[in-house]
């Protein structure tokens, strides 16, 4: 199944760091603009008195946002170049609203982290450099922005690079993940093209980085997992025997003569096609939406996992996970919530907050509870086994959120050590 490529990014700064600017740019750069839109801007730009046009205004859609001039949600933005389709999660840059990072990431695969050159890494970049490495994304571009405003210095440039390195060497990127690009999205210089302003820069403009990236690099691996969603009965006379199974494949490739165990009966069978609509593959890659037939009449029901005959996963009745607060009722120790995996929900309580995690990456053992947008690590105990990979392992089945039992509001999300 051979797809154009596709690279989903999450962007994030500070406030006034300069996101909206930046997409707005790249999608102008990118001829993504319709004609009503640059016009809206150019008109909205002269209005301010702007010599210049605010394509922070591309982007920041309501009313409310644009006369505060902030943004306040999660946006998806879509453009595209020759060889790739891109889709941005523009992120708010407060810091009440860290969650909305995580929910922005979370299907991302390359964070591009705002820096001011004026104010250099600050807490918001501890946060959200943090963040990226929790959600293990594949690329990190630092792009230090508002390089006009301090002439293009290149020492300016060489002493946030040097700040930030201290960070990634606490984290779990290695120095090939981490790409350091000086900018002026308001200028336009290194965006699209090679700034000429800063020619101590020999790297690719953030557009050229973006182009070169190759999505096997980006893309999770590790184990194949496949969480049955729907079992397909059809109830025809032509059909009246197939029996398939449906869902969405992650972590690694299944083929046509697998060995597979189902879980969590155990039960062994091996692949007898993949199908995809009304045609057959002898191969499916993660993030695929597939149906399987087995070879063997098995019992198979929703929520029920086909993974390979020799990964089978830890199946156990207590987890211990990082956890991101996203909720302003707190967590603690004796509470209790519907945890869901996948597709599957069981009762979890809390047995112990182990720490709380500082976004230096320093820690803080004996912590009561966690607040919103805290992050801790966390002892659950469950009504029933699950059966899960670390997310280090395997993202789709090391993750889950906690959901409030009384009013079903989503509380916490979970990241399995």
């Amino acid at each position: 199944m051979e797809n154009r490529k596709l690279i989903k990014i999450a962007t994030a700064g500070s406030v006034d760091d300069g996101k909206s600017t930046l997409i707005g740019r790249l999608l102008y750069d990118t001829n993504s603009l319709t004609t009503d839109k640059l016009e809206a801007i150019e008109k909205t730009s002269r209005q301010r008195g702007f010599d210049y046009l605010d394509f922070s205004l591309a982007t920041d859609g309501l009313v409310a946002e644009r006369e505060q001039g902030i943004t306040i949600d999660v946006a998806h933005i879509y453009f595209n170049t020759d060889k790739t389709n891109f889709i941005i999660a523009d992120t708010p840059g407060h810091v009440e609203y860290t969650r909305n990072m995580v929910t922005g990431a979370s299907t991302s695969q390359v964070a591009i982290i705002l820096i001011d050159a004026r104010k250099g890494v600050i807490e918001q970049t501890y946060r959200h450099f943090f963040i990226s490495n929790l959600l293990r994304l594949g690329h990190v571009i630092v792009a230090i922005n508002k390089m006009d405003l301090v002439n293009y210095d290149e020492d300016i440039f060489i002493r946030i690079k040097n700040d930030f390195e201290a960070l990634v060497e606490k984290s779990d990127f290695n120095s090939d993940q981490i790409t350091f690009i000086p900018i002026s999205a308001l200028k336009g210089e290194n965006i699209a093209k090679k700034s000429e302003l800063m020619p101590w820069y020999v790297g690719n403009t953030l557009l050229d980085h973006l182009e070169v990236l190759e999505t096997e690099d980006l893309h999770e691996s590790g184990v194949a997992r496949f969480p049955v969603q729907y079992v397909i009965r059809p109830k025809t006379e032509k059909f009246h025997d197939y029996r398939g199974f449906s869902g969405k494949l992650y972590g690694d490739n299944l083929k046509v003569g697998d060995e597979v165990t189902i879980l969590p009966s155990m039960t062994q069978s091996k692949i007898k096609s993949i199908q995809f609509f009304d045609q057959e593959y002898e191969e499916a890659t993660p993030g695929s939406s597939i149906t399987i037939r087995l070879e063997d009449e098995v019992n198979i029901s929703r929520g029920d996992m086909l993974v390979k005959r020799y990964e089978i996963p830890t199946s156990e009745k207590s987890v211990r996970a990082t956890i991101c607060q996203v909720n302003s009722k707190p967590l603690r120790v004796g509470d209790k919530f519907t945890l869901q995996h996948g597709i599957n929900r069981v009762i979890a309580k809390v047995e112990s907050i182990d720490a709380l995690i500082h976004t230096d990456f320093s820690g803080e053992e004996n912590a009561q509870q966690l607040k919103l947008n805290d992050i801790g690590k966390v002892n659950f105990k469950l009504s029933k086994p699950i059966h899960f990979d670390s997310y280090k392992k395997n993202k789709s089945n090391g993750s889950f959120i906690l959901i409030d039992e009384g009013n079903f509001d989503t509380v916490s999300v979970g990241f399995i050590e």
